[in-house]
């Protein structure tokens, strides 16, 4: 450290402290400052780094302290500033005596202060460090291709399951847990691990599929699926005996539909197993299998128990089927209504068409080729399908307004609206026929069309399945199925395990397929007649 001066006249006025007037001492002016190193200083004041004692310094004859006002600093540690002395002498003992301690004192001070400050730091930075650790997503120990793939399974779950408590526990504790306590040395104890993580979120719509039964699942939101074409779901608090499966629908003119089997009807037991506590996927699982192989159902159907014998077989998904029905008049004038019957929410509707609002959009427009006055949607048995598909039909009938809230635990996250732009059918008078087979995907379509008062709505409560499910592949083809949101009807109206309400019943006899359908409309006389007037009217 150096010391830098210039020529200038210099004095230090010296004060007692006990307040006595102590003669000021002049330097003479010099005409160089000279810069001097820490050393050349102490060997011209060696007095002055030398003393150890006090504060001051004592006047040997009067007996009194004293201390100097301004007192140059030279410690590079205290003070990193160049002080002023001059290139030769000039001071006396009593003021060497003063400033040295002086600048102990100081130099004690600024330590202290120094000292806290990197204390207050070190200690700031050890709990950064604490906090990166804590929240790093990886844990610190070397991980392993089984690891890493529940890893995968457990962000997923992490970033897009809708209960961010899930289910009251600390998931990043479970995360750790699991990595520390579960075996996953090959990949079937990490699937085992996978399905214990997720067995944890008590939701049984959060699944786990191998990659065998991922792709089934993806073959059949694509059109076809080999089985009995049936589609089930848990008991309601409408179901009135306890116990099995509730069929929600089955496919026209597959094996379970042939047989019999109609919305409502309960199974019990699968190749002799009883479905009282199987799961919803397990019994699905169960249900699906290879293409001319049989399967034994025991059903319940109302009061009656059927022990059934099926053949599996590819069941076409085809969703989309319209017809047009002609109601007597007379004149020329005679009422036409298309009938419209969409019976799942699948990404092929027909040969024609990609999707089934594609298809939808084409019934219209061959139906409307014909001079309707008005359509009916059947959505009877249509137990839902991609989530998708459901917003884009409502699209064609509104011509603006909110289709659904998606909902997390917080509250709304989204809103699916339309501005009219994809409309095509929303001047005609629509009738929306709805039971308790009408789940997830087709629920949202009647309440929107419901609450916009785009249509009517016949039938009976729907089923109730108010949440939404997106699926993730995994990196080795594995999948999951995550509850991700519920949703809310343009009202507002939480749906789940209550269904949508409609406005009217229909006679109990009102038939499900289009033929009949067209009949009731034309016979007067028969018992499930519905009055043109009756069927259209909003009161």
């Amino acid at each position: 450290m150096e010391f830098v001066a210039s020529s200038v006249n210099a004095s230090f006025s010296l004060r007692c402290s006990h307040n006595t007037p102590f003669p000021a001492i002049s330097i003479p002016p010099v005409s160089q400052w000279k810069c001097f190193s820490l050393r050349v200083i102490e060997s011209r004041f060696p007095l002055a780094h030398r003393r150890k004692k006090g504060l001051g310094s004592r006047n040997r004859d009067s007996g009194k302290e004293f201390s100097i006002g301004v007192v140059p600093r030279i410690s590079s540690i205290c003070y990193p500033q160049c002080g002023y002395f001059p290139s030769s002498g000039g001071f006396t003992a009593k003021r060497r005596k003063c400033n040295s301690l002086l600048r102990l004192k100081d130099c004690s001070e600024n330590i202290r202060q120094h000292a806290s400050i990197l204390f207050v730091r070190l200690v700031t930075g050890v709990m950064l460090v604490m906090a990166v650790s804590l929240a790093s997503s990886e844990p610190s120990w070397a991980l392993s291709e089984e690891n890493l793939l529940f890893l995968e399974a457990w962000r997923t779950i992490d970033r897009a399951y809708i209960d961010k408590s899930f289910n009251g526990q600390s998931w990043f504790r479970y995360r750790e847990d699991a990595l520390r306590n579960e075996p996953m040395n090959n990949r079937d104890e990490t699937y085992t691990a996978i399905r214990k993580m997720l067995a944890t979120l008590d939701d049984p719509f959060t699944r786990f599929l191998e990659p065998e039964k991922f792709r089934s699942l993806r073959s059949g939101t694509k059109g076809a699926l080999t089985g009995v074409g049936l589609s089930i779901g848990y008991p309601t608090k409408a179901d009135m005996q306890p116990g099995g499966l509730v069929v929600i629908s089955a496919s026209p003119g597959g094996p379970a539909y042939r047989a019999g089997v109609s919305s409502g009807d309960v199974i019990l037991a699968i190749d002799d197993t009883n479905t009282e506590n199987m799961g919803l996927y397990d019994a699905a699982e169960r249900l699906q299998g290879p293409e001319g192989s049989s399967i034994a159902l025991t059903i319940r159907s109302g009061s009656d128990i059927k022990h059934l014998d099926l053949t599996r077989e590819k069941v076409s998904l085809n969703p989309v089927k319209s017809r047009l029905c002609k109601l007597p008049a007379s004149g020329n004038d005679s009422p036409t209504i298309g009938y419209i019957k969409l019976t799942s929410f699948n990404q092929k509707a027909s040969s024609g068409c990609t999707t089934p609002a594609g298809a939808i959009k084409e019934a219209i427009n061959t139906l409307r080729s014909d001079n309707v006055n008005a359509f009916v949607l059947d959505l009877r048995d249509n137990s839902g399908g991609l989530f998708p598909e459901g917003i884009e039909i409502a699209k064609i009938w509104l011509d603006k307004g909110v289709i659904v809230y998606i909902c997390d635990s917080r509250g709304v996250r989204d809103i699916l609206d339309t501005d009219g732009s994809s409309a095509l059918a929303t001047s005609e008078p629509l009738v929306v026929l709805v039971n308790k087979g009408t789940a997830s995907a087709s629920e949202i379509l009647a309440g929107a069309l419901k609450d916009n008062k785009r249509a009517v709505l016949f039938g009976e409560p729907t089923f109730g399945k108010g949440k939404i499910q997106s699926v993730f592949e995994l990196s080795d083809g594995s999948g999951l199925v995550v509850t991700v949101a519920r949703y809310e009807t343009p009202a507002h109206t939480d749906i789940d395990k209550v269904g949508v309400i409609p406005d009217h019943p229909l006679p109990i006899s009102f038939p499900k397929d289009e033929d009949a359908f067209c009949n009731c409309l034309q016979d007067p006389a028969s018992s499930c007649y519905v009055n043109r007037i009756q069927l259209f009217s909003k009161s």
